[in-house]
């Protein structure tokens, strides 16, 4: 078994991430940012604030696995209305791509409503991802490691 690297970022560490993100980020206009909860509540608030979008949604998703049949649904704990998303040019949000799943799950619904939307995680792990075939439009940089946001509400109990 392969040991985990696990990398504690720092407010700092955070910031330059987004920093680094900001110049192709700005070169799309956006309507709206979806925040993927809990983990991307804090980069999206930050990217919002930079991109100067007032409008900031949250989605929330979890899945329900049915081992019996090999399936893995998405359920939608808080979504915005469609009527907030048809036509819209969406950000989506989050802070890390690991599986892919909740990222992709609330791309597919805001293409259902009738938004078009991007997605932006500060971490991607293409080596995890379910999606071999996707990627996040915008990630600040590719690891392997475990990483350990200042906002993660273990961290206390990690002794950080």
């Amino acid at each position: 078994m392969e040991k985990v690297n696990k990398v504690y970022l720092s407010w700092t560490d955070v910031d330059k991430l987004i920093i680094g993100m900001m110049p192709r980020l700005q070169a799309f206009g956006y309507d709206l940012v979806i925040a993927i909860t809990r983990g991307g509540i804090v980069p999206a608030a930050i990217i919002a604030e930079r991109l100067a979008i007032q409008q900031v949604l949250v989605a929330s998703v979890d899945f329900y696995e049915d081992k019996e049949h090999d399936l893995d649904w998405p359920v939608f704990l808080q979504f915005p209305a469609d009527s907030f998303l048809r036509g819209k040019d969406a950000l989506i949000v989050d802070d890390i791509w690991d599986r892919g799943k909740q990222v992709m799950s609330v791309t597919e619904r805001i293409k259902y409503a009738g938004g078009r939307s991007r997605s932006a995680v500060l971490h991607y792990k293409p080596q995890r991802s379910q999606f071999p075939d996707k990627a996040p439009d915008f990630y600040a940089t590719v690891t392997e490691d475990w990483i350990i946001y200042p906002w993660d509400a273990e961290r206390g109990k990690l002794g950080v």
